[in-house]
């Protein structure tokens, strides 16, 4: 498997914090059926800065690190980038890291809270350079939760959305992972990440993850999703259905 979403590289973000923690991650993700991680350290979020020098130089020690104790992992250069306001400028500038350097796909988080007023003004602007949107975790933003339509129109015109595994397997809450699995349900979601910060209470879940959604949605659901990842590195076009509008039930069918 690939996990497109990992905080691994070690020291420089909420994430591993020493290169023990990255090879202690590596070694959990191998034995889970995980081959090839793309490592997306924080860029943007008010806390942390990874431009993409940085970013290239860590994965090439980590590689090397990997090597050294025979550990079968690949470790491919990608960042979780906040949205803000300079972010053209900064990819135009070389600061910004597409998913494995394709210029193609990028990963763009909101805050927690709140979506903010120029996200789709900004999201087309990415569009028009070239790049698609990747929004990750979706099911963790708590005004995508109370108006999923919000996330139907980003999605229908052109971004797409990468959920979390743990968030699936009820890891953040049940209101997360109801949300989560309406996100699969409805084509709102075109890819299955860990966002793995450590071994303990943040680790992959990936292949029980795929189990999951496999179960309740069906084989061709699991293996899309499973498939796009390797499509997104190589920076190809990923497989993906209409989405399709959450609709809220309302009390009683009379309002």
């Amino acid at each position: 498997m690939i996990d497109l979403h990992c905080h691994i590289l070690s020291g420089i973000d909420d994430g591993a914090q020493t290169v023990a923690d990255s090879l202690a991650m590596a070694q959990q993700a191998v034995s889970e059926g995980i081959h090839t991680i793309v490592a997306t350290p924080h860029h943007q979020n008010g806390k942390y800065v990874n431009e993409r020098t940085s970013i290239i130089h860590q994965v090439k020690q980590l590689n090397d690190e990997l090597q050294q104790h025979n550990i079968p992992l690949t470790i491919l250069p990608g960042q979780e980038v906040r949205l803000y306001g300079d972010l053209l400028e900064d990819y135009e500038a070389g600061k910004i890291v597409t998913l494995n350097e394709t210029n193609k796909y990028i990963f763009i988080e909101f805050p927690s809270n709140h979506v903010p007023r120029y996200a789709e003004q900004l999201l087309y602007e990415l569009r028009v350079k070239g790049m698609i949107p990747i929004i990750v975790h979706p099911e963790r933003n708590a005004e995508l939760i109370e108006r999923p339509d919000k996330l139907y129109s980003l999605v229908n015109k052109g971004a797409l959305t990468q959920v979390t595994a743990g968030s699936l397997l009820g890891k953040f809450g049940k209101k997360i992972k109801k949300f989560s699995l309406q996100l699969v349900e409805h084509n709102l979601t075109h890819m299955i990440a860990s966002d793995a910060h450590n071994i303990t209470s943040r680790g992959f879940h990936l292949a029980e993850s795929y189990e999951l959604i496999e179960k309740e949605f069906g084989a061709t659901v699991m293996n899309d999703l499973r498939e796009n990842p390797y499509l997104i590195i190589s920076g190809k076009a990923i497989y993906k259905e209409d989405p399709e509008q959450i609709r809220r039930k309302k009390l009683f069918g009379i309002f």
